[in-house]
């Protein structure tokens, strides 16, 4: 089991979902996120005053796969959540030691 955790940006999670959904993988976890990377940000002007802004928004998916799963998942982020720029993400992949169903108490169940 692994636990597929990808950045990505927030216009491309739709694309993202649909491709996971063709290769029937429904449950994930999404979170709106803020950080930075290699974007480093931008700067704007508010009420005539510049600011920069360093920390930009991101979407967090988590996904908890079997390893018949896994690569279908990474390449089904890695196409959709593609736009070819800068700041398109990352994908991490961390060994998943157990999972366990509270409603029924089933081990090893993804």
């Amino acid at each position: 089991m692994k636990l597929v955790i990808a950045y990505i940006r927030p216009e491309r999670l739709n694309d993202v979902k649909q491709a996971l959904f063709a290769k029937e993988i429904y449950s994930m976890t999404v979170t709106n996120v803020l950080g930075s990377g290699r974007q480093k940000g931008f700067t704007e002007t508010y009420r005539g005053v510049a600011m920069e802004v360093n920390l930009l928004k991101k979407v967090r998916l988590e996904i908890g796969v079997n390893d018949t799963f896994l690569d279908p998942a990474i390449e089904a982020i890695k196409a959709a959540g593609q736009s070819g720029k800068e700041g398109d993400g990352v994908i991490f992949v961390l060994d998943l030691g157990k999972a366990i169903r509270i409603r029924t108490g089933e081990d090893g169940i993804l």
